[in-house]
């Protein structure tokens, strides 16, 4: 009844210590999947404002160039206007 008593409490050590290998690997891969999600986070923030930079830009560009049109149209409406005057 020992020998089996003393089988038990070794595959109870085995077993226990295994156990805690595994809950420490387990622990160490959690704050390592949680600090790359948290830096996927921090360069998710960046994309989104270099995005917004761009749309901005482009929205820029965009107003430029109706102004430019809408200059040269009144420009070339007021020139016109100026030679049949004349």
């Amino acid at each position: 009844m020992t020998q089996v008593t003393e089988d038990l409490n070794i595959k109870l050590a085995v077993y226990m210590e295994r156990l805690d290998n595994y809950i420490e690997t387990h622990s160490v891969l959690t704050e390592n999947i949680c600090s790359k999600l948290d830096r996927m986070d921090e360069d998710i923030d960046q994309i989104k404002n270099w995005r917004s930079r761009f749309l901005g830009a482009k929205w820029i560009t965009g107003v430029v160039g109706i102004l430019a049109l809408h200059t040269t149209v009144i420009l070339s409406a007021i020139f016109g206007m100026v030679r049949i005057i004349k």
